[in-house]
C-alpha cells in the first residue's frame, strides 16, 4: 500500500532531500546538491520566493520505506501578474512504479483544483531560477550542479499517466579550439569597432558586486518574451549573490559595455563542479568544501551557466566579443570541454551562439503539464 504524507519537520524534509541521493547511490552520472543549500530551499526563513509563492512537500511511503517524493507549488506572481493559471511541481523523485508517481502527481492536482488552477506542469523549480525539466536524453552524461537528474522511467511513467509536453530544453557539449580561429579574432575587433564596445575584466568577487543587478536586469529584458519566463524578483537576486558568487572565478565572467559604460552583454562560465560535488556528496564538511575549492582552480571541464545580451543588440555578434575572451580563458585554465546551459529548444539565437565550435547536442530535457479536471 502505497501512503502519501504531507511533510513540514526539519527532519523530514531532510529525509525528503536525501531520497534521491539514496535512490541514485550507485549512479555515476548523478551529481548530488549540498544537503544543507537545498533543505534551505524549503525554508521561509531563508528562501524570500515564499513571499510570491507557497509550497508542499510530500513523502511516499511503503509501510516505512521512502519510496518518493514531490514539491507542489504555486508562484503567485506568475498566476496574478502574468495570468497563468499553472500548478507547478518539482523535485520529482520515486522508485519505478508508477502507482508511485500516480499517487505524488494526485497530490499536486488535488491543491491545484482546490485552489481553482487550470493546468499542472513540471518539473520546475519555484522560479526561472531554479532547475527544471525532466532528462529524456543523456542518461549515460555527467550531470552539472544547476540541473536535475532522473532516470528513463521518469517520463514513461508521466506519459503513461497522460502527461503532454510543454516545454523542452537542449544542452551541447564541445570542445574549445585552441589556438583561437584568426576569424573569430577579428569578427570580435570589428563588432567592438562598430558599436564602441568594449570588454571589462575582474580580478576578484569584490570587483563584480556592483554589476550584479544589472546583469539580472538584462536577464529579464533577454528572455521576457519566452513562454516560460517569471521575472526575477529583487530578493531572488540577492539570494543568487549569496549562494553563487563565491563559484565564479573572476576570469570566467565576461562583461561588454557600450561607450557610455552600460552593461549589454554578459557571459557566466564556471569550471564544473559535478566531480567534486560527487565527492563532497551533499556535505561541505569535513572536506566538502576543499573538493569544491579545488574545482574552482583548476578543472579540465568547463560550463556557460548565464548568458544576457540587451534585445537592442541581439544578432549583432555581441556574442563574439564574450567567446573570444571565454575561449582564451579556457585555453589558459587547460579546459578541454565545455558544456552549455539549458536552452530552450525554440531559442535558436542563443543556439547560434555555439555554431563556430562544433557542438554535440548530448542532453534533452522536458516538462510536462496535464488539465486540472
Amino acid at each position: 500500500m502505497i501512503e502519501i504524507k504531507r511533510i513540514t519537520a526539519k527532519a523530514d524534509i531532510k529525509k525528503f532531500v536525501k531520497f534521491q541521493q539514496e535512490l541514485y547511490q550507485d549512479n555515476t552520472y548523478y551529481v548530488p546538491p549540498i544537503v544543507n543549500d537545498e533543505m534551505s530551499n524549503f525554508d521561509p526563513e531563508k528562501n524570500q520566493v515564499f513571499k510570491n509563492a507557497d509550497c508542499w512537500l510530500f513523502l511516499a511511503y511503503k509501510g516505512k520505506k521512502i519510496v518518493g517524493r514531490i514539491a507542489a507549488i504555486i508562484n503567485y506572481v506568475e498566476i496574478n501578474e502574468q495570468k497563468k493559471s499553472k500548478m507547478r511541481f518539482g523535485w520529482l523523485d520515486m522508485i519505478d512504479d508508477i502507482e508511485v508517481t500516480k499517487a505524488l502527481l494526485d497530490k499536486v492536482h488535488q491543491i491545484g483544483k482546490e485552489k481553482e488552477l487550470e493546468f499542472v506542469e513540471g518539473p520546475v523549480g519555484f522560479s526561472n531560477m531554479d532547475k527544471a525539466g525532466l532528462l529524456i536524453k543523456g542518461f549515460e552524461e555527467l550531470s552539472t550542479m544547476i540541473t536535475w537528474y532522473n532516470a528513463p522511467y521518469y517520463k514513461e511513467h508521466l506519459e503513461q499517466l497522460g502527461y503532454e509536453k510543454a516545454a523542452e530544453w537542449v544542452e551541447f557539449k564541445f570542445k574549445p579550439p585552441n589556438p583561437i580561429p584568426e576569424k573569430i579574432n577579428k569578427f570580435a575587433d570589428i563588432i567592438g569597432r562598430r558599436y564602441k564596445l568594449k570588454t571589462l575584466k575582474f580580478k576578484s568577487t569584490k570587483e563584480i558586486l556592483p554589476y550584479v543587478d544589472d546583469m539580472f536586469d538584462l536577464l529579464n529584458k533577454t528572455y521576457s518574451q519566452l513562454v516560460t519566463f517569471v521575472p526575477i524578483q529583487q530578493y531572488q537576486i540577492d539570494l543568487y549573490k549569496e549562494k553563487y558568487l563565491p563559484f565564479i572565478n573572476p576570469d570566467f565572467l565576461e562583461l561588454v559595455v557600450d561607450e557610455k559604460g552600460k552593461l549589454i552583454g554578459f557571459a557566466i562560465t564556471m569550471p564544473s563542479f559535478s566531480k567534486a560535488l560527487q565527492k563532497a556528496n551533499g556535505k561541505l564538511f569535513p572536506l566538502g568544501f576543499l573538493h569544491l575549492l579545488k574545482a574552482k582552480k583548476k578543472n579540465d571541464r568547463a560550463a556557460f551557466y548565464l548568458i544576457g545580451i540587451d534585445p537592442e543588440y541581439q544578432g549583432k555578434g555581441v556574442t563574439a566579443m564574450m567567446f573570444r575572451n571565454v575561449t582564451q580563458n579556457f585555453i589558459d585554465y587547460g579546459i578541454t570541454l565545455c558544456e552549455t546551459n539549458p536552452e530552450l529548444e525554440d531559442n535558436l539565437a542563443v543556439q547560434a551562439s555555439w555554431k563556430n565550435y562544433d557542438p554535440i547536442l548530448h542532453k534533452r530535457r522536458r516538462t510536462y503539464r496535464k488539465d486540472i479536471s
